[in-house]
């Protein structure tokens, strides 16, 4: 099979409803559509089963979460591309042709994502991944089209093929060989950041991450944690910690890493002046686990230094986006892009 579509689902059978007609009706490629099932609690199996005997479903025996989830099924999955597909996204006509078109142009290109949209206000990028991700020199991700919450309207303004950080894991093109050579997902994030970590990974192997405007998905976005909640917070803050310590080069490892727990210390102190304790104590459990778990990364950092012949930071932003953000008053990814402070 030249493509495989695998949607994970945990508990989504109103998106499942919802939003897996368009992927049927939408599949130019004649890709197989898979859904694994984490292990749900409600009738999302049932409900496939009756409905769409003929997809195939892949049954996790738990829900590890959206790294694990995927690692499990993706063993049995056997496709030249993986399309990594949230249950919460709809798409559009000729969403797959464009991508694996331009995949199959350069070999040495891992992974891709296309322009993500919101579903409730479709002339707006979305939180998650809009139109390509980047990340600072401390480790703080933003995207073109979203930096931290403000969201540009789609004016064509990103109709550029272009070479980004990382790709979201919303929906993610993946080569499969180079998916399976690095491992996959690394598990010990459960979920949020594991496809940054995946794609860092790509790129210090050599490899590149891709946009590609030329197809476009609608995303609901919080379908399993809204960004409101503390356990959000928890992941977010301890995965970015595990993920610079695991891909940093060692040039810059202590100094960032460093100053990234200062940053998050002054978030916490932010959170806990204006009472907000739920978030608060996120961040130091965040930390706590970090800490615990430091000598399994740092073993994994040193697995992955024995792969790398040169470390690869094409696409990372060489400033601080909290302070052009913060206290400069940049807000727009165009703003801060012709000022050339990319590598």
């Amino acid at each position: 099979m030249k493509v495989a579509v695998v949607i994970l689902n945990w508990n989504g059978q109103r998106f499942l409803e919802k939003f897996l007609p368009s992927v049927i009706d939408c599949n130019s490629y004649f890709s197989e559509i898979i859904v694994a099932d984490n292990s749900s609690t409600d009738d999302s199996v049932l409900f496939l089963k009756k409905n769409y005997p003929l997809i195939r479903i892949i049954q996790n025996h738990e829900n590890g979460g959206f790294a694990k989830g995927y690692n499990d099924a993706l063993k049995v999955v056997n496709a030249e591309y993986y399309i990594l597909l949230n249950s919460d996204v709809e798409v559009t006509p000729g969403w797959i042709d464009r991508l694996i078109q331009l995949m199959d142009s350069d070999h040495s290109i891992a992974a891709c994502q296309p322009k993500i949209k919101s579903f409730d206000n479709k002339h707006y990028f979305e939180y998650a991944g809009a139109a390509g991700g980047f990340i600072d020199k401390y480790g703080y991700p933003f995207c073109r089209g979203r930096i931290f919450d403000t969201l540009e309207e789609d004016k064509g303004q990103y109709n550029d093929v272009r070479e980004v950080f990382w790709a979201t894991g919303a929906c993610l093109f993946v080569r499969s060989e180079l998916f399976h050579l690095v491992d996959g997902f690394d598990e010990d994030f459960f979920a949020h950041m594991e496809e940054i970590d995946l794609c860092w990974r790509f790129k210090n192997l050599g490899y590149k991450v891709m946009y590609c405007p030329d197809s476009s998905v609608y995303h609901v976005g919080g379908g399993t944690l809204h960004k409101s909640s503390p356990m959000k917070t928890y992941l977010n803050f301890r995965n970015n910690l595990i993920l610079l310590c695991k891909n940093l080069p060692p040039q810059y490892f202590f100094l960032k890493l460093v100053w990234r727990m200062i940053l998050d210390g002054v978030a916490g102190l932010k959170f806990l002046i204006g009472g907000d304790f739920a978030h608060f104590t996120a961040i130091l459990k965040a930390h706590f686990n970090f800490y615990c778990n430091l000598k399994t990364t740092l073993k994994k950092r040193s697995a992955l230094k024995t792969k790398i012949k040169k470390y690869t930071s094409t696409a990372l932003y060489l400033h601080s986006i909290l302070s052009d953000y913060y206290l400069r008053g940049k807000k727009t990814f165009s703003e801060i892009d012709k000022e050339h402070r990319f590598l």
